[in-house]
């Protein structure tokens, strides 16, 4: 047996293709029977990504996965040539990274009173506290076990929404003039929290000071910093965001969110990063080495690679994974678009409006996972798989036309590749359907087609 590659990576990819060969007991942490010989048969195998941005964001500010967890999901990673980890670390319900001179950021913004249960259609709470947050050796523990999977980590610390949990720990970082921010707490439900950044220099600072420990603990080329969803009802309200706005020439609040995030797309330029976030960024123009996550659609992607942007296509209609895998109302929290595992495998990265020159522009794809809905590392592997593995073939394979593909083959496959999966210990989706014990319609949410329930 010889494995050949281009360097480390190729190499390292090859044996997971190796391993497959072997069968599921190849993917068991032990070996079943000592001693046992393994056979194949003689065959040369020639491989190679489509994309070099293949990967996963996980979001653990919904709820917390403890380490041990995410190292688990970098294993699933690499067994599946997955190789970008995007770690959505902060958000209004949580923050998950220790910054050591914010000591309250883990202190009391990782932590909520109690936790909407299901989607926030749903009635009901969990009336008990939710959270936790990884130390910096944490960090430095995952990244490093990601390296040795040829796993780059990307850090997502949101700005200037979706920051709620951090105003709740450090209340002059909110809008104070219009809103008492020393009464907020950690938010308890879904949605988009009306609370977002004030746009002063106390702010940036405060900012600067997170993302100056966040490039320590990260190597990663691209730093994600969100830029989504920003009520701005608070700054067309506050008189200090009017007098930002007047003092900077601009044209309203939206410019001014512009203004916000070109700030640290320069500061992150400055220290040889690129800075990357979802798709409202490109409202107000972006440095050239800024990069987006096109999450509303194509739209966005298309845009930023017209502009000369690198591109992350994770549509929400086709890869966000926390949404229903079937039509009515049997899953276990029936929201969002419906995506069956063959739409995922008939979702195609690269818009078909693009030139071949745009086009070069995206650097891969994406399987979002969201976990508003998601209350354990169980429901995970429920919404996650088996959808990433046909996301995988996607990132991974050169595939016909979305309407070409032949998904019977695919079904085909997954039939051993299920196999594996039990080996590895993941509790997907059933191919039958959800079980009888995970039906639980109009409990949790109800169907609400087009309406994702976070982004």
């Amino acid at each position: 047996m010889r494995i050949q590659g281009g360097g480390a990576a190729g190499v390292f990819w090859g044996a997971q293709t190796f391993r497959q060969l072997l069968g599921p007991d190849a993917f068991r942490r032990a070996p079943l029977r000592p001693g046992r010989d393994w056979h194949l048969p003689r065959l040369t195998v020639e491989d190679a990504p489509r994309f070099g941005w293949r990967g996963l964001m996980l979001d653990v500010a919904r709820h917390f996965m403890p380490k041990e967890g995410v190292l688990r999901y970098l294993d699933l990673m690499a067994a599946h040539k997955l190789n970008v980890f995007h770690f959505h670390l902060t958000d209004d319900q949580g923050w998950r990274i220790e910054i050591a001179r914010y000591p309250r950021l883990t202190e009391i913004a990782s932590w909520r009173a109690r936790t909407k249960f299901g989607h926030r259609a749903s009635p009901l709470w969990e009336e008990k506290p939710h959270g936790g947050h990884y130390t910096q050796d944490d960090i430095r523990e995952i990244v490093a076990y990601a390296a040795e999977r040829h796993i780059t980590v990307v850090p997502e610390i949101d700005v200037p929404g979706h920051s709620q949990a951090a105003i709740a720990a450090y209340p002059e970082l909110g809008n104070t003039d219009v809103v008492d921010t020393s009464a907020l707490t950690v938010w308890d439900n879904w949605g988009i929290s009306e609370n977002v950044l004030a746009p002063a220099d106390t702010t940036l600072r405060f900012y600067e000071g997170v993302f100056e420990e966040v490039l320590e603990l990260f190597p990663s080329e691209f730093v994600h910093i969100g830029g989504d969803e920003c009520r701005k009802d608070q700054w067309r309200r506050s008189p200090a965001a009017k007098n930002r706005i007047a003092e900077l020439g601009l044209a309203g609040e939206d410019e001014l969110q512009s203004w916000f995030i070109g700030h640290f797309d320069s500061w992150l330029a400055a220290r040889g990063r690129r800075l990357i976030g979802w798709d409202e960024i490109l409202e107000g123009g972006l440095a050239p080495g800024a990069a987006v996550s096109s999450w509303r659609g194509y739209g966005g992607g298309v845009a930023a690679a017209r502009a000369g942007h690198d591109v992350v296509m994770c549509p929400e209609q086709y890869v966000y994974l926390d949404h229903r895998q079937a039509p009515g109302d049997d899953e276990p929290v029936p929201i969002g678009f419906v995506r069956t595992l063959e739409d995922v495998y008939r979702f195609e990265p690269v818009p078909a409006e693009l030139t071949a020159d745009e086009a070069r522009h995206v650097l891969g794809t994406q399987a979002n996972v969201w976990t508003e809905v998601m209350e354990d590392a169980a429901r995970v592997d429920y919404q996650a798989f088996p959808r990433l593995a046909a996301l995988a073939e996607v990132a991974w394979s050169r595939l016909p036309a979305p309407a070409e593909r032949d998904f019977a083959d695919f079904e085909h496959r997954m039939a051993a590749h299920y196999r594996r999966l039990d080996a590895l210990g993941v509790g997907y989706r059933p191919p039958t359907g959800p079980r009888p014990w995970q039906r639980r319609p109009g409990v949790l949410g109800r169907p609400v087609d087009g309406t994702p329930p976070n982004r």
